[in-house]
């Protein structure tokens, strides 16, 4: 392997994955797995952060562990590569962030602009769980336990990690050099850093209903695609078109290659020339949705294939799981091990605090 790089990315198990994960984060940990350019890589189902705004509804987070497990593996992961684990099976990330909500202020969470969004989104408002209110500390406890470096996440995700940051700049200058920096990993393609739902609203949501799952049919997904948001102005194929905040755009923009057009839509050499027609007008919506809905298929089809193949042995998946927990806590166990020694709470491994205190007392 060519690089120390160590990363951490999960996801929270409240539904299935949809193609906004894919696109955004899922493809890309595919493709490092892959490359191999890295010298660690944790993958982790965030069950324990689910729980925070599910508490009436635990159910609904057990039930998808396993979805998320199957999107996974459909998608891709290996777990020989990467170790697949779930939060809540590590308990010294409970630890970790125990201590390192000391080293942050009710203030600096409040000011945290992905954990304001996140409250507005929920109806919070004044009655915050504090669980779910902690949640920027308890995502620094998971990525400093696994010491990683490289942390690929959306936009969104951004705050976030600077506050992970923070944690780490705090805790090594009062306790000395301990815990690794992170750093985020951005997509590449500006319109995978956060896909629109399908209804055109800013950020794909299990709630709200406008999401194109993995695990889709492709007769559901051809459905959602028909009632895709476009441009409400153009009313006739020849009137001219917009393509900026057009959905059937962005995600052209996310998922098709010149090789898509090549193959299903030879009109056109690129997506650069079909917008300009778009744009230029006589170029109508139903056309465009068709080729998009090629596109997609193209990229789920065999994920949709494996996943029925793995769904067949459930056991095996929860024993990937089990097997990637136990791997994951022996991470998390040497690096709190650390922790407890630079903050001088490993009393009964401490020979000089306890030799001191002997001396203190013989006097």
């Amino acid at each position: 392997m060519s690089s120390n790089k160590i990363i951490l990315t999960g996801d929270r198990p409240t539904g299935r994955l949809h193609i906004g994960h894919y696109v955004g984060s899922l493809r890309r940990r595919v493709e490092l797995q892959n490359a191999g350019d890295y010298e660690k890589m944790f993958v982790f189902i965030a069950d324990a952060q689910a729980l925070t705004d599910n508490v009436d509804n635990p159910e609904k987070v057990r039930q998808n562990v396993i979805e998320v497990a199957l999107d996974y593996l459909a998608c891709g992961l290996d777990p020989e590569r990467v170790t697949l684990f779930i939060q809540s099976q590590i308990p010294e990330l409970c630890e970790l962030a125990f201590y390192f909500m000391n080293m942050v202020t009710v203030s600096r969470l409040q000011r945290n602009p992905t954990v304001k969004t996140e409250i507005g989104m929920r109806g919070f408002e004044s009655s915050i769980p504090v669980g779910f209110f902690t949640y920027p500390v308890s995502q620094a406890a998971d990525i400093t336990a696994f010491r990683a470096n490289t942390v690929p996440a959306g936009e969104d995700q951004k705050p976030m990690i600077e506050q992970a940051t923070e944690i780490v700049r705090r805790f090594n200058h009062i306790y000395g050099d301990t815990l690794v920096e992170p750093s985020i990993m951005l997509p590449d393609n500006a319109a995978c850093m956060r896909l629109p739902g399908t209804d055109g609203k800013a950020k794909m949501s299990k709630s709200l209903g406008n999401c194109i799952y993995l695990s889709e049919t492709a007769d559901e997904m051809a459905k959602k695609v028909k009632t895709m948001y476009t441009d409400p102005t153009h009313l006739a194929v020849s009137d001219p078109g917009h393509v900026e905040g057009n959905t059937v755009f962005t995600y052209l923009d996310a998922f098709c290659t010149d090789d898509h057009f090549a193959r299903y839509w030879p009109d056109y050499a690129n997506l650069d020339e079909c917008k300009a027609h778009y744009m230029r007008g006589g170029l109508g919506d139903v056309k465009c949705k068709k080729f998009l809905e090629k596109v997609l298929n193209e990229t789920l089809e065999p994920i949709r294939a494996r996943r029925l193949e793995l769904q067949k042995d459930i056991p095996a998946i929860y024993e990937i799981l089990r097997r990637g927990s136990e791997a994951a806590r022996e991470v998390a166990a040497d690096t709190l091990a650390d922790v407890r020694r630079a903050m001088k709470i490993n009393y009964f491994d401490d020979a000089e605090l306890i030799a001191e205190q002997v001396a203190r007392f013989a006097q």
